[in-house]
């Protein structure tokens, strides 16, 4: 004998109107007791709401994104046993009680994540594919902060076999489950709980007349490595200015010797050199992190990407051992290597192995933006067009010139401390050629 009852949302202490971030049953499913119908989140805490009883799902009253409070109606299961109905609703309040996971416990969980592999300086593996996998019909057993871990990595826990207490799923399955879809090819990162809506398909040419032209090679490849490095990594950027006046004087004059010479004595040249005597002093910014997030991987030399931009894109060559040469030398250099990052003729060897990335601006225009990582990177230095300031001396204003910079740092690895010591410093360097040329 069976028969359907319904069950309301338990006692869920003091939440009123929280969101359902997901429901993690369907209709049809056969339920056990205590497994979970749904996950909860209020501004406070996490909470995984069991169901009552074991049977068929007859019908889901609740869907993600509503707001239920203790008494919402929230499932109907086909019970076959009455007896299991009573005794299970007699010791519904005791058996019903929710998992909650406190802030301070959240923030613990998160500060504990460890990001999926990054690309090593030696050859870049292919961008894993995203690839939506539907839910095999079971119920997977995981507490919410798995849940929550799970699915900041893009990871769909209904694919992976739980290996704790009655199978359930613990934080190890879910970091195994990466490193397993890693060494058999990159190719299957499951982001079902992961996925952002879709971009519309429009009809452009219902509005007037339009022109589709395919993007460059460069374009394709750059845009997933971009887009993976600006939802992978936690971006911070720290914006300063520095003084480069007595730079400026300086290279003024000095250019003309430089371009007998056949090259430009432009301000980047500086910026390296300037670049790699602040990592020598704040060597976490020339790290990176390993395959597992797990540890830091410090460099004992300074090689500096320089973006440059080329009708097809933007390429990143790299000025190595940018701490053993003059600025004379890296200014040579970089007119190298953008002679044939506009000719296209870069090989990969000419782009790998950077600790760290300028993108310069200043020739266009400008005030400050934020630079994307160019992993596995840790931060990026963009500079802006410098301008003529009045600056307070401490008896009047002067005219200095300014120069912006903003550093983009991935917070996994730098804090906010670090890197404004890091950008005053190199900032002081800029603004004291004694400092640079020493």
């Amino acid at each position: 004998m069976s028969e359907s009852k319904q069950f309301n949302v338990p006692d869920i202490g003091d939440f009123d109107a929280v969101e359902v971030i997901e429901v993690l049953v369907a209709e049809g499913d056969r339920i056990e007791a205590e497994d979970p119908i749904m996950s909860l989140e209020s501004e406070k805490a996490t909470i995984e709401v069991p169901c009552p009883a074991s049977g068929l799902i007859e019908k889901l009253l609740i869907k993600e994104g509503d707001q239920v409070s203790q008494g919402t109606p929230m499932i109907v299961v086909q019970i076959s046993d009455k007896s299991v109905v009573e005794k299970e609703a007699k010791e519904e309040a005791d058996t019903t009680t929710p998992v909650l996971q406190s802030t301070s416990e959240k923030s613990e969980a998160n500060s504990k994540i460890s990001k999926p592999m990054k690309p090593s300086e030696s050859k870049a593996p292919p961008v894993p594919e995203e690839i939506p996998q539907e839910r095999k019909g079971k119920l997977a057993h995981a507490s919410p902060a798995v849940r929550k871990f799970a699915r900041e990595l893009g990871v769909d826990v209904s694919v992976i076999t739980g290996t704790g207490r009655k199978g359930r799923i613990t934080r190890e399955d879910v970091k195994n489950h990466i490193k397993t879809a890693m060494q058999s090819g990159g190719q299957t990162v499951v982001t079902s709980n992961f996925d952002v809506p879709p971009f519309p398909a429009v009809d452009f040419t219902e509005f007037g007349e339009v022109e589709s032209q395919p993007l460059s090679r460069i374009q394709k490849i750059s845009g997933k490595y971009l887009h993976r490095n600006w939802v992978r990594i936690p971006h911070v950027t720290q914006y300063d200015q520095a003084d480069i006046t007595e730079l400026e004087a300086f290279r003024q004059e000095n250019k003309a010797e430089a371009k007998e010479q056949g090259f430009n004595l432009t301000p980047l040249a500086f910026m390296v050199k300037a670049m790699a005597k602040a990592l020598k002093r704040f060597p976490k910014f020339n790290s990176s992190l390993d395959i597992d997030g797990e540890n830091l991987i410090y460099k004992k030399y300074y090689h500096i990407g320089i973006a440059v931009d080329t009708p097809n894109g933007l390429v990143v060559p790299v000025i190595r051992d940018c701490d053993k040469k003059e600025v004379f030398e890296i200014a040579k250099e970089m007119r190298d290597v953008s002679i044939k990052a506009r000719d296209g003729k870069l090989t990969p060897n000419d782009m790998q192995g950077g600790c760290i990335s300028i993108s310069s601006l200043g020739g266009i225009g400008g005030t400050a933006f934020t630079p994307i990582i160019n992993s596995p990177e840790v931060a990026i230095l963009g500079v802006s067009r410098s301008q003529l300031k009045p600056v307070w001396n401490g008896k009047a204003f002067e005219p200095r010139l300014m120069l912006p910079l903003s550093l983009s740092y991935d917070h996994r690895v730098i804090d906010g401390a670090d890197a404004a010591r890091f950008i005053v410093y190199l900032s002081s360097i800029l603004s004291d050629m004694k400092k640079m040329l020493l």
